[in-house]
């Protein structure tokens, strides 16, 4: 209770200054969405288990992302379809996705090439790089395990199956998103185009998608219907693995360097492991092998989600703050971890939840979400 209390205070300051609840509705979602977060963070505190509860709140974020995001598009345009008068005036919305498809066009072009808003609007591009890069500082790639709100659909999907269907994936295969983020920022150089969001986005299958009025949109919306089945439903139920976020997406590829500048890491006690290779089987994102084990590390794609610790039967897999032996004590470097982390996700994610409840006390309510 004492370790949950002021992450109870932080997040109540964040949720009442940052939702502004205008009528009962919205005080009432507020309140369930805080009370909501505030139990996964004390079960974590109070169970010593960390991805048990996190994959709850991460699968929660991504289904109420949908809701909210889908919802509100039909209440402000009428439709999920993003027009080209949409894009022509900025009103589409900064996915971080796009981030490393923005950035080098910018630098060597001086020219935005995202049809958003630059300063204004819901989800503007100066607004989401500021959050992008202060997370990225706070957790590093911990974004994809923690903070993405569309992470949460393959993980989902991912603990569906009992047992897994599909066993070992090459390792060579881990190297892909790093292909598809070279490839995909070179195209968009010279296109001036976020060609990842044109062709390759698997989760344009559940936000907005441009309309199509030709050939050419009905292979995009082929592409991205096709995408999405395979990598972030049916591959994961196979796998038991994330194999969008592990195996393909370019975002996390990008954000796999940030880990080098975050303060944590996942390290492993060499001398209570066994190499029984349970921590490798588990990990969601092919973030462990047999050579990082034997030199006590996980790759640097890890997401910091914490499944590998859990399950670790000797208790050798740990959250490990960068400088201090690897030998300290584990659970209060676990709790240095989760505090910022935690607080970042519930600030940036905490809107989406409240807005997804808002919406069904609504529906409940009237009998209608718009």
């Amino acid at each position: 209770m004492l370790i949950s209390l002021p992450m109870a205070f932080m997040t109540a300051f964040m949720f009442v200054g940052g939702i502004k609840p205008v009528e009962p509705l919205h005080l009432t979602a507020t309140a369930i969405a805080w009370a909501f977060y505030n139990a996964i963070f004390f079960l974590m505190a109070k169970t010593g288990e960390t991805d048990r509860y996190r994959a709850v709140l991460f699968v929660t974020i991504a289904l109420c992302f949908i809701l909210v995001f889908a919802t509100g598009l039909v209440e402000t345009r009428g439709s999920r379809v993003l027009s080209a008068a949409d894009m022509a005036e900025g009103r589409t919305p900064f996915c971080h996705i796009v981030i490393p498809f923005v950035i080098i066009p910018a630098v060597l072009t001086r020219t935005i090439i995202f049809p958003g808003s630059m300063l204004e609007g819901f989800a503007n591009i100066g607004t989401m790089l500021v959050i992008w890069l202060g997370g990225s500082l706070v957790m590093g790639r911990g974004w994809c395990g923690w903070a993405c709100f569309y992470g949460g659909l393959d993980e989902g999907f991912s603990r569906l199956a009992k047992k897994r269907r599909i066993g070992r994936i090459g390792g060579h295969w881990t190297y892909l998103p790093f292909a598809v983020l070279a490839a995909m920022v070179l195209l968009s150089l010279a296109t001036l185009a976020p060609a990842y969001c044109v062709w390759l986005c698997p989760f344009k299958t559940v936000t907005e998608a441009p309309a199509i009025t030709s050939a050419v949109g009905w292979l995009q919306a082929g592409l991205f219907v096709a995408l999405f089945l395979a990598l972030v439903v049916v591959l994961p139920f196979l796998t038991k693995r994330r194999t969008q976020c592990g195996l393909f997406c370019p975002f996390g590829a990008m954000q796999s360097f940030t880990n080098k500048m975050n303060v944590f890491e996942i390290r492993i006690d060499r001398e209570k492991c066994r190499d029984c290779g349970v921590c490798i089987e588990g990990c969601p994102t092919f973030s462990l092998n047999e050579q990082t084990v034997k030199e006590g590390r996980t790759r640097f794609t890890c997401t910091k989600c914490g499944r590998c610790v859990d399950i670790c039967p000797q208790g050798a897999v740990r959250y490990h703050l960068k400088g201090t032996p690897v030998k300290a004590a584990a659970g209060p470097v676990r709790m240095l971890f989760l505090y910022p982390v935690f607080l970042f996700t519930a600030v940036f994610t905490g809107g989406m939840v409240a807005g997804a409840v808002w919406r069904v006390l609504r529906l409940l309510a009237t009998g209608r979400m718009i």
